[in-house]
């Protein structure tokens, strides 16, 4: 009797032990699940680490894979020289410069992005063991791009020696098919001009990405959003908004003017959008409820993180309820302290084109071995709804309307229907202003969103437009 009851204390007593072995157990186990979906989830972001010394094992055996076009052009590969070194080449020069990046003295764009692809292969071990017998490296996997060369060649040339940067996409997809800043630089010889490059004091930044890092005031491209601020505020009744505009408008001591003093005289909603009429968009702007405007800003991610994979600068925008009037109508026009990038405003105009729904930005659809087999297949990828569908449709009205009767009407009457919104954004107190052009084509089922910036330029109608006409003529095969 005794000796049961000792029994029973003894597994009294070790019952918490086990209990407690369990819980260790099991935390265990979970810690080294997680450890290992940890691992392979962000294996892209570990592996591009400057600190793991894998990349360097990876370069020693491998051959940094080629970076291709949608239609398969070469747009970086690497070639041994005669001393042994690797280096890359880029076959175009500074047209992709800042889209495609670099890989010397760190690494930018593409390069950056698809790093872990590019350094690891694939090929067949048949090909392998031919390698290692003849002392080769083995060839690193390709990159297939989003980008079209014909859209990235005219719109460089379009863009010429100005500053600026211009944004091309499939808002459907959320593909990338050009993207230009300038002024730019030769990713061939970047590892020689490196330290004059960071050494440049000037206002060139040649190493800036303007179109995903350049802060800009959007000027009258942000009427976008004002418009849509507006929708949300009148759901119901925004088709009887009425305005007279002199030139001017005025809240006590506070004006705003529209641009070169132009007087549009009688208009409604969308017709103040069409001429881009500052008045009355400053008389929209001090409507608005506080709730409709930080609703929309918010919806439409400023000040936010993007999703972009990319290097890139956070729009910004000052809003609250205490503002002053003439803050109020500042913003109201995309003046004052609000700055936004060229790629944050494609994705706004993407959205309008695609339904209210932004599709997240995407520079390579595929990844496949030197022998062609493919190793990934990149899938678009749907981000959020910024607005919803009926708001959509009367902002894709308001800006049909835009090169209809308005400010972009050097678009009206191809063999294409276009609809976007111009902006020239002042930038100093001397009224110099950026150009600036936002749109998608065609107007009735959108396939390509062009984003611009001129920089110093002066309108976006006089200088933005007519590029955006040289990209869809080339997208439309318009001769």
């Amino acid at each position: 009797m005794r000796e049961e009851k000792n029994t029973n204390r003894r597994k009294i007593r070790s019952y918490p032990i086990i209990v407690l072995s369990v819980f260790y157990a099991v935390l265990f186990g979970a810690m080294l699940g997680y450890i290992c979906y940890y691992s392979y989830s962000n294996r892209q972001t570990l592996m591009n680490n400057s600190f793991n010394t894998r990349q360097a094992i990876l370069l020693a055996q491998n051959s940094r894979g080629k970076i291709l076009s949608r239609d398969g052009e070469v747009l970086a590969y690497s070639q041994e020289t005669e001393d042994g070194k690797e280096i890359r080449v880029y076959p175009y020069e500074k047209e992709f410069a800042h889209v495609v990046g670099y890989a010397t003295n760190g690494k930018a764009g593409i390069e950056a992005l698809a790093n872990y692809y590019l350094i690891n292969t694939n090929v067949e071990l048949s090909e392998k063991v031919r390698l290692d017998a003849a002392g080769d490296k083995y060839p690193g996997d390709n990159v297939v791009s989003t980008l079209d060369v014909t859209l990235q060649e005219v719109a460089y040339n379009a863009l010429s020696a100005r500053k600026g940067a211009i944004v091309v996409s499939n808002p459907k997809t959320g593909e990338i098919l050009a993207m230009v800043s300038k002024p730019d630089f030769d990713p061939n010889s970047i590892a020689q001009e490196w330290d004059s490059l960071l050494a440049d004091k000037s206002t060139d930044a040649k190493l800036l990405n303007r179109a995903t890092q350049g802060l800009y005031p959007p000027g009258s491209t942000f009427k976008i959003v004002t418009s849509l601020a507006y929708l949300k505020d009148h759901p119901t009744d925004y088709a009887g908004y009425r305005y007279t505009c002199s030139g001017s408008f005025s809240v006590g001591e506070d004006s705003i003017s529209c641009y070169h003093g132009q007087v549009h005289g009688s208009l409604d909603l969308f017709t103040s959008f069409a001429e881009s009429c500052n008045s009355s968009f400053a008389n929209i702007g001090m409507g608005i409820s506080e709730k409709a405007f930080s609703i929309t800003l918010n919806d439409l991610m400023f000040g936010q993180d993007l999703p972009l994979d990319v290097l890139y600068s956070k729009s910004s925008v000052d809003y609250s309820a205490d503002m002053s009037n003439a803050d109020r109508m500042q913003l109201s026009i995309g003046q004052g302290t609000t700055s936004v990038t060229p790629m944050h405003m494609n994705m706004i105009t993407c959205a309008v084109a695609n339904d209210g729904i932004l599709m997240k930005p995407c520079f390579f659809t595929q990844v496949k071995s030197e022998e062609g087999k493919v190793v990934e297949n990149v899938s678009f990828e749907k981000y959020k709804r910024l607005m919803s569908s009926e708001e959509s449709a009367v902002l894709k009205k308001m800006m049909e309307q835009v090169v209809q009767t308005g400010t972009a009407s050097k678009l009206k009457g191809l063999s294409y229907s276009a609809a976007g919104k111009t902006g020239s954004a002042e930038f100093n107190s001397q009224s110099d202003s950026h150009a600036w052009f936002t749109g998608y084509a065609p107007a009735e089922d959108p396939e390509i969103c062009v984003t611009i910036i001129v920089e110093n330029a002066g309108s976006g109608g006089s200088y933005a437009v007519p590029i955006a006409k040289r990209i869809f003529d080339a997208y439309f095969g318009v001769e």
